[in-house]
C-alpha cells in the first residue's frame, strides 16, 4: 500500500515572484525615507493615491452593478431586452477607454446638461429644479462616469459566461421546488457563478486600478498627473516614475494576492 502524498512545506508554498517583488518594493521603501530626493518624490506623489482609489473603487462598483444588470438582459429570452444590450456590449468593448474618456468628458457630459436645461428650463426658472453648469460635473466625476460605461461591458461578459456555466439541471431543479425565476437566480445560480466569475472579476479590477491613470489626460490629481508635474518642474524623470510604478504595482499586487486568497478559500469551502 503505497503511503498517501506528504504536504508541501510551507517554504515551498511561497510563491518567490512575491517574494522578489517584496524585497524590492522594501528596498525602494527605505531608499525613500533614506534619500531626501525620493523622500519628496514619495510625499508629492503619495498626494494623489487617495484621488486613484476613491476614482478606481467608485467606478468598478459602478460598473460591477451596471453589468450584471446588463448580464441579466444578456440571458433574458426577450429579444426586445437582450438585442439592445448586446449593441451596448460590442459597441462599449470596442471603442479604447481613452477615446470614450475624452467623448464622455467633452461631448457626451456637456451636452447632457445642456439637454437637461432645455428640457426642465421652466421648472428651473420656477426654481422647482436646481440650474446645473457644465462646471458643475466635475472632470472626476467624468471619469468614474466613463470608466463605469467601458468597464460595464466586460463585467456584463464576464457575469453572463459564469451564469450560462452554471449546468441547467440546477435551475430546474430549483423551478420544480417552487421558486421564481428571479429566486432561482439569486438563490441557486449567482452563488455558484461567483466562484466562476471571481478570477476575471478581479482581473477587471486590477485593469481598472491600471486604467485608472488615464484620468490624468483630464488634469485630475491622481498618481499619474501629479508623477507628470513634479517630474516636469524638478526634471527628476526616471526617480519620479519609479515611484509612481511603486506605488501601481503595490495596490495591483495587493489586489491579486487578495483575490487568489479569496478562490484558495472558496476551494477549501467547496472542497469542505
Amino acid at each position: 500500500m503505497s503511503a498517501p502524498p506528504s504536504k508541501p512545506s510551507r517554504l515551498a508554498r511561497i510563491p518567490w515572484w512575491a517574494a522578489i517583488l517584496v524585497a524590492l518594493s522594501v528596498g525602494l521603501a527605505a531608499l525613500g525615507l533614506a534619500s531626501p530626493r525620493y523622500s519628496a518624490i514619495f510625499t508629492a506623489v503619495g498626494q494623489g493615491l487617495l484621488v486613484t482609489v476613491r476614482v478606481s473603487v467608485m467606478a468598478y462598483l459602478a460598473s460591477l452593478v451596471l453589468g450584471t444588470l446588463i448580464a441579466l438582459a444578456l440571458v433574458s429570452p426577450r429579444r426586445w431586452l437582450s438585442e439592445p444590450v448586446k449593441a451596448y456590449v460590442e459597441v462599449m468593448r470596442g471603442v479604447p477607454m481613452l477615446v470614450l474618456l475624452y467623448y464622455i468628458a467633452f461631448a457626451v457630459g456637456p451636452a447632457v446638461i445642456a439637454g437637461y436645461g432645455a428640457a426642465f428650463a421652466p421648472a428651473i426658472a420656477a426654481g422647482f429644479l436646481p440650474e446645473i453648469s457644465v462646471r458643475d460635473f466635475g472632470f472626476e466625476w467624468r471619469a468614474v462616469t466613463a470608466l463605469t460605461f467601458g468597464y460595464s461591458a466586460f463585467i456584463a461578459e464576464v457575469v453572463r459566461g459564469g451564469i450560462e456555466a452554471v449546468a441547467k439541471g440546477q435551475t430546474e431543479a430549483a423551478q420544480a421546488l417552487g421558486l421564481s425565476r428571479w429566486q432561482t437566480l439569486r438563490l441557486v445560480v449567482l452563488p455558484q457563478a461567483f466562484k466562476t466569475m471571481l478570477p476575471p472579476l478581479g482581473n477587471d479590477l486590477v485593469s481598472m486600478l491600471k486604467d485608472s491613470s488615464l484620468v490624468s489626460v483630464l488634469g485630475v490629481g491622481d498618481i499619474t498627473q501629479i508623477g507628470k508635474t513634479y517630474s516636469a518642474a524638478t526634471f527628476l524623470f526616471f526617480e519620479t516614475y519609479t515611484v509612481v510604478a511603486f506605488f501601481y504595482l503595490v495596490m495591483t499586487i495587493g489586489l491579486s494576492v487578495l483575490v487568489r486568497r479569496l478562490e484558495a478559500r472558496l476551494r477549501r469551502h467547496e472542497r469542505a
